[in-house]
């Protein structure tokens, strides 16, 4: 009998060590290392790595110039959902690996089970969905409430990662789903499903195997409670392209971004609507986001940010309010806490008003996170009319970076900004001077800017 190995591996690199640590020697991770228990492989796991070791149909290397190297155009395979295709910079390539995750419940099922029905349906493509999680019997019953129980798609309940690869090798599938990766397992190695060699080896063989086919592999992975991807580091860095599914389960608006694509762009934005029949495209985010009343309040501004090739308004709600308290709070949702109070400190210090004694509360609407700097201005704007309890004009728009020294510093894509913030009806934008439109944009006027002090009294 083979002798029991206890192994420490670390969440995060998939290192390995005898003894526990507080802290992993390799990536400094600190509480990241589990045990696992091992066994030394067996003759026939032995074989089994010769046999699949075949997979990549890895020929000698040979050393070509950069001239010789013939670039030839990527086949892509649209999904049938204009807003996932945008994420993945144009649709699913051939032979790449993509990696979603999400919070339980999100909808990362849902999607993938649309994408495969309408693919197989409307582009002629030979999908194949492997399910670890659930059986046939439920997919069955999630397809009849999206109204596809009719669409030819391949299903396969498994989660024996040697059988997934020699199924789909006698079935010869496009696309492959496997549903998820955390489920899978394979006989190389005896540690339980879900543990980090399990995965880091299991997406090893699939992703090994989407290369030398050329199939299209989608792989959802579960996320922990930080919002990360569970599973080794090394699991973002094997795919191609790695997908984020985001949102609030008391809201049925769902927000799908990339964070790595080496086929398309990053932080690209998708907007999904969850409803009865599935997850519906939002092809007009900003008008969401943009849900207000008829009357000006106090405290509310619209920003135009941008979210990889799109331009999205959002509106930024601020709160200020006497604090009872002898240090006063400071709860921002949607912001960087850090950068809120930076941008307080910039507004004391070049602005003369001060919040020291107020409580601040900040909160962009709709569930968006403002990832870049275009929005300090705004954020300042907000906090300022609410501390004067004066209405910014329903029709203004406000963006801008606000640098240490006051000043108001270009965004990226400006005349873009101020272009679809126009098509909206806003009459008025406080810009950046830098950003400023050569030509004089229709319906539009701009007031630019070039430091706080300009900003506040173009807000009096």
């Amino acid at each position: 009998m083979a002798k029991i190995k206890r192994v420490y591996s670390c969440k995060e690199c998939g290192a390995q060590t005898p003894q526990w640590a507080g802290q992993c020697g390799e990536c400094g991770g600190w509480n990241s290392l589990t045990e696992e228990i091992q066994t030394p492989s067996s003759p026939t796991s032995q074989a089994t790595i010769s046999r699949h070791a075949s997979y990549a149909g890895e020929q000698k290397g040979q050393v070509q110039t950069l001239s010789e190297v013939t670039s030839e155009q990527a086949v892509r395979w649209t999904t049938g959902l204009p807003e996932l295709d945008r994420v993945l910079g144009g649709g699913l390539v051939t032979g790449s690996v993509v990696l979603i995750g999400g919070d339980p419940g999100i909808g990362k099922s849902t999607l993938l089970l649309q994408a495969m029905a309408l693919m197989a349906k409307s582009s002629g493509v030979s999908p194949l969905y492997v399910s670890g999680e659930e059986s046939l019997q439920q997919i069955r019953l999630r397809a009849e409430r999206l109204q596809l129980e009719n669409v030819p798609l391949n299903l396969l309940a498994e989660t024996h990662a040697e059988q997934m690869i020699a199924t789909a090798k006698a079935l010869k599938p496009q696309v492959m789903v496997i549903d998820s990766i955390q489920t899978v397992f394979t006989e190389l190695l005896q540690s339980a499903p879900g543990t980090v060699a399990q995965v880091r080896e299991s997406a090893a063989q699939l992703v090994r195997f989407a290369k030398s086919s050329g199939t299209t592999m989608v792989l959802v992975g579960h996320v922990t409670k930080q919002g990360a991807l569970a599973g080794p580091r090394v699991l973002e860095h094997m795919v191609d392209t790695v997908l984020y599914f985001e949102g609030d389960s008391s809201t049925r608006f769902r927000i799908l971004r990339a964070v790595k694509n080496r086929f398309g762009a990053i932080n690209e934005l998708g907007v999904f609507g969850m409803t009865e029949l599935g997850l519906k495209e939002v092809s007009n985010p900003s008008a969401i986001f943009l849900s207000r009343g008829d009357d000006a309040l106090a405290g509310s501004v619209v920003t135009v940010i941008r979210e990889g090739s799109r331009p999205m308004l959002v509106e930024v709600q601020a709160l200020v309010d006497d604090s009872p308290l002898g240090n006063p709070r400071r709860v921002s949702v949607g912001l960087e806490q850090n950068r809120l109070a930076m941008l307080l400190a910039i507004l004391h210090r070049h602005g003369g008003i001060t919040c020291s004694d107020q409580d601040v509360f900040i909160n962009v609407v709709g569930g968006v996170k403002l990832s870049e700097t275009g929005a300090d201005l705004a954020v300042l704007a907000a906090v300022l009319s609410s501390l004067r309890d004066k209405p910014i004009p329903h029709d203004l728009i406000i963006f801008g970076e606000v640098g240490l020294t006051g000043e108001i510093r270009p965004v990226q894509a400006g005349e873009e900004r101020i272009s679809d913030a126009a098509k909206h009806g806003f009459k008025y934008a406080i810009v950046p001077t830098a950003n400023a439109p050569r030509k004089t944009i229709k319906g539009i006027k701009v007031v630019a800017v070039q430091h706080l002090s300009e900003a506040i009294d173009a807000l009096k």
